[in-house]
């Protein structure tokens, strides 16, 4: 997938947990998971607000792109 979600980083920037950034976001900490691992298709405006908001960062610390070799 071409979009990669830089959350690790960014949580290990802020020295926040997992379970700490799910509680303060309001998702369950399966939910953050498979954003911080990559897994999910979509993600919510809300969602992506709520993290920027706990993370003290913009969108585009947490997206990026990456073209498949493929294309």
């Amino acid at each position: 997938m071409p979009i990669r979600i830089n959350l690790d980083v960014m949580m290990a920037k802020r020295r926040i947990g997992a379970g700490e950034l799910a509680e303060a976001i309001g998702i369950t900490p399966a939910n953050l998971s498979i954003l911080k691992n990559n897994k999910a298709r979509a993600v919510r405006f809300s969602t992506l607000e709520a993290l920027c908001k706990a993370l003290d960062c913009q969108p585009g610390d947490l997206l990026e792109y990456a073209p498949d070799d493929a294309t």
